[in-house]
């Protein structure tokens, strides 16, 4: 997603990621995004939650006004209808068996690689 929208925005076309994981989307290094702290698939609002989801999408177009600076996140505020929804995500008695997210570069293959490392240097 932050490679389609760095390469939309070098072609002139506005791009917003809006997301609700804060490592991933910054990873991804998009020339804007807005982070909405609520579960994964909900980005952009409480299901049949008309309200939260107009404010979330307001939001979301207001960054397009308020960011100035390339790379930039905003959070969306909000809270979750269930508090402890974090927990019954990923309990922690499960433990967290996640590696750290890598943010080398990472390519299915050679001619890829070699592909993405002419083209930054140009």
């Amino acid at each position: 997603m932050g490679l389609a929208a760095r390469h939309l925005e070098a072609n002139g076309l506005p791009t917003l990621c809006l997301g609700s994981a804060h490592d991933i989307l910054a990873a991804a290094a998009p020339p804007r995004a807005a982070f909405v702290d609520y579960p994964l698939g909900h980005s952009a609002g409480k299901p049949f939650d008309r309200d939260d989801q107009y404010r979330v999408l307001r939001a979301a177009l207001q960054a397009f006004e308020s960011i100035s600076r390339p790379g930039t996140m905003l959070t969306i505020e909000g809270t979750w209808t269930e508090p402890d929804w974090k927990s019954n995500a990923m309990p922690v008695s499960a433990g967290d068996t996640r590696m750290p997210r890598d943010t080398s570069p990472q390519y299915q293959t050679a001619e890829d690689r070699r592909l993405a490392e002419e083209a930054a240097g140009s």
